[in-house]
């Protein structure tokens, strides 16, 4: 996700920048905000990561901004980006996001910001 956030274009799409300018950085003002209306979720899942991209074996379709926010794929501004992870790491991640979620009592339309350690 830190590559996704700030580094290099080398993640899907390709952006016609270097570098990404996506919301939710730590340490910036450009929040997310949380999304949860499920087909609003899965529509902003199909966008990012529709079922025609070719998904080698242990991997899957991980997206940025994350579904679960208004600023995902297809309720966003369209600015996105997606990469072939690890499926067990990509589950990982996002019971961790749901854990955060949960235990900060994040609920719709509250804004946070991502901190990657």
């Amino acid at each position: 996700m830190n590559r996704d956030l700030s580094g290099p274009a080398d993640t899907i799409p390709q952006p016609w920048r270097t570098t990404k300018n996506l919301p939710g950085k730590h340490g910036t003002t450009r929040y997310l905000t949380r999304l949860t209306d499920k087909e609003k979720k899965k529509a902003n899942n199909r966008k990012a990561c529709p079922s025609s991209l070719e998904r080698p074996p242990g991997k899957q379709c991980d997206e940025y901004p994350f579904q679960s926010t208004w600023q995902g794929a297809a309720t966003g501004s369209g600015d996105f980006s997606r990469r072939m992870i690890d499926k067990d790491q990509n589950r990982l991640g996002g019971g961790a996001l749901k854990n955060f979620y949960l235990f900060n009592r994040i609920v719709e339309k509250d804004r946070f910001l991502v901190w990657i350690k």
